[in-house]
């Protein structure tokens, strides 16, 4: 892993909907930060057992994206 690079880890129900994910910005929903994420970042998803997952972006990716969310 680079030191540049951030992992957001998403935490998922049994029905699959999102419960928990890192680097959200307060006005997202869970649910609506995962779709964001995985519209613009999904081939920097994984998944992991256990109804886990994680994004690896580059910081400053993420940062611009929250940056660019918070303009519209």
């Amino acid at each position: 892993m680079n030191s540049e690079e951030v992992l957001i880890h998403v935490r998922f129900s049994p029905d699959g909907a999102v419960t928990d994910i890192g680097e959200r910005p307060a006005a997202a929903t869970p649910q609506s930060w995962f779709n964001q994420l995985a519209t613009r970042f999904g081939e920097a998803y994984q998944p992991l057992s256990g109804g886990r997952g994680l994004f690896r972006i580059a910081r400053s990716e993420v940062d611009s994206f929250k940056s660019s969310l918070a303009s519209a």
